[in-house]
């Protein structure tokens, strides 16, 4: 094996240990309570080390070119387990995803929502065949996996989701830390926010569901079941939305709003 290649696997072997021992923290805010989690961590930590200042002697060999391009090439193999437990989620419990209501299935229509209104924003911002990636879904591992399969992550496809997924993971816990606890005090039904703190995203949804736990203690189990099933419902017809609504509905605007490209 490559030397650099096991410095690399060290290294994220050290950073998951060093967040996994930070854990999950919440930062009081004010009358508000930001949940961060050890994935957070995780990313920042990698982020903060593979800035040029940092990159000497054996950081220099771990965030090498050649170990870019594997950790981005190998990444869909460490996505595929984490599909087939979501399937392994799913299939137990299929009987009381159908009794859960249309409630939780018109929820998902929102995901389509990164389609009509982010694509057209993306591309007005500069955005080509990044966009494609950037605004099929939320660009969790689901969104992750189809653009892995279908373009690979080294195309401008890949990039565009892969770039998402990692804003979504250091900023998409945080706002929604901070976003769900302000419509609480708008008096929106606390059943309503943990319902909708199942959008798809685990390091959001947990982020959501904990700031509204702490805010109603007493409420606690009422949350973390709207919450799962909301969050397993999503995961199970997110998949089936994005294949054949999102892609569907992306590729025809696209191919409308872009016509100079052939691709």
């Amino acid at each position: 094996m490559n030397k650099n290649l096991i410095f690399l696997i060290a290294f994220a072997l050290i950073i998951i240990t060093i967040s996994e021992l930070i854990g999950f923290q919440a930062i009081p805010l004010g009358s508000f309570t930001i949940g961060l989690l050890p994935l957070v961590f995780a990313i920042i930590l990698t982020m903060f080390l593979g800035l040029k200042l940092f990159r000497k002697g054996i950081m220099k060999k771990i965030y090498s070119e050649k170990n870019i391009h594997f950790a981005s090439t190998y990444l869909i193999l460490i996505m595929l387990p984490l599909m087939a437990r979501y399937g392994a989620d799913v299939a137990p419990q299929i009987r009381d995803i159908l009794q859960v209501g249309w409630v939780f299935i018109i929820q998902e229509l929102g995901n389509l929502g990164t389609v009509f209104i982010g694509l057209p924003v993306a591309l007005l911002l500069g955005l080509r065949r990044e966009a494609i990636g950037a605004t099929l879904g939320i660009g969790r591992e689901g969104e992750l996996a189809y653009i892995s399969e279908k373009y690979t992550l080294e195309s401008k496809e890949g990039r565009g989701v892969l770039s998402i997924y990692i804003i979504g993971t250091l900023f998409g816990a945080i706002f929604f830390s901070v976003f769900a606890p302000i419509l609480l005090d708008l008096g929106i039904r606390i059943e309503a926010l943990a319902m909708a703190s199942g959008v798809g995203s685990g390091s959001m949804m947990s982020a959501a569901s904990a700031t509204l736990v702490a805010r109603i203690p007493e409420m606690e189990s009422t949350i973390l079941a709207y919450a799962s099933a909301s969050q397993l419902l999503t995961s199970f017809l997110g998949t089936f939305t994005m294949v054949f609504l999102a892609a569907p509905i992306q590729a025809f605007m696209y191919k409308k709003l872009v016509r100079g490209d052939k691709k």
